[in-house]
């Protein structure tokens, strides 16, 4: 028997699993870099930095392509991304400051938003994959230090 909780509970497929836990790790992390004492935790934000900019790596290396290809065009939401990518990585590049930190929450809370979610870009991705969402879930994993590349099309 179904239970109307369960029934109401909405599919998360492999793609939105694996980039919605990294998220959670990333706010954790950005959590920790920014101390109760008004200081940085420099390796808490360091591992923020490096998992962050991973993360968009996979984003605009591994699912935006896929999205494109298997639609024949860009997701509507691609030049949002992309623009939030570019504005989250000018304020990777500055030091670490409590000021840069809440201009990093702001832009990853209306970022995230676009990604998580049943009209996510992740939703999109497990729809769009089907049966190879876990080979491109293997993908992504192995997306280490590959350098981000950033089509201003917005493709």
């Amino acid at each position: 028997m179904v239970t109307p909780s369960s029934a109401a509970a909405p599919f998360i497929g492999p793609i939105e699993s694996a980039m919605t836990e990294d998220h959670v790790e990333l706010d954790r992390l950005l959590g920790a870099a920014d101390r109760d004492d008004g200081m940085i935790d420099e390796d808490a934000y360091t591992r923020f930095r490096g998992g962050l900019l991973r993360h968009i790596a996979i984003e605009e290396n591994i699912l935006l392509p896929f999205a494109r290809a298997k639609r024949g065009e860009p997701l509507q939401m691609a030049a949002q991304l992309r623009a939030d990518h570019s504005a989250i990585a000018k304020l990777l590049c500055r030091s670490p400051s409590r000021a840069i930190i809440a201009s990093l929450r702001e832009v990853l809370g209306r970022h995230n938003e676009l990604e998580e979610g049943p009209r996510g870009l992740y939703a999109e991705c497990d729809v769009l994959a089907g049966d190879e969402a876990p080979a491109l879930v293997a993908r992504m994993k192995a997306e280490v230090g590959r350098p981000v590349k950033v089509i201003a099309t917005g493709g």
